[in-house]
């Protein structure tokens, strides 16, 4: 049931598959975890919901084709945004234990850097 409630935080679901195909699938996203105990555990309870579910519209773990652009932005501004929250990601993507390097760190991992 947590899993649920935690999907319905991503509202950005388009209900509509992503408009290209990802190199990786929903499974394999899904299976990536953190080498950091930390970050794995911030992982699992926050960014997993959305970050593993391609109708959410969050980018997919893993995912450089959907990080790139995001990227480009900037790793500062990424993490400005994850904090703020921006389109259908909530403030702080429900990390309510996460610090900021916490979110830099998530972050380059989802994104494969």
């Amino acid at each position: 049931m947590a899993s649920l409630v935690a999907l319905s935080a991503c509202s950005g679901s388009t209900g509509t598959p992503a408009a290209r195909p990802s190199p990786i699938t929903e499974a394999q996203s899904a299976a990536m975890q953190p080498r950091d105990t930390h970050l794995a555990q911030l992982y699992e309870t926050s960014c997993k919901a959305c970050h593993t579910v391609r109708d959410t519209g969050a980018p997919l773990t893993g995912d450089r084709n959907a990080w790139d652009p995001r990227w480009a932005k900037g790793e500062q501004e990424l993490t400005r945004n994850a904090v703020a929250g921006l389109n259908g990601m909530p403030p702080g993507g429900q990390c309510f234990a996460c610090k900021p390097e916490d979110y830099a760190a998530l972050i380059r991992f989802m994104a494969g850097r």
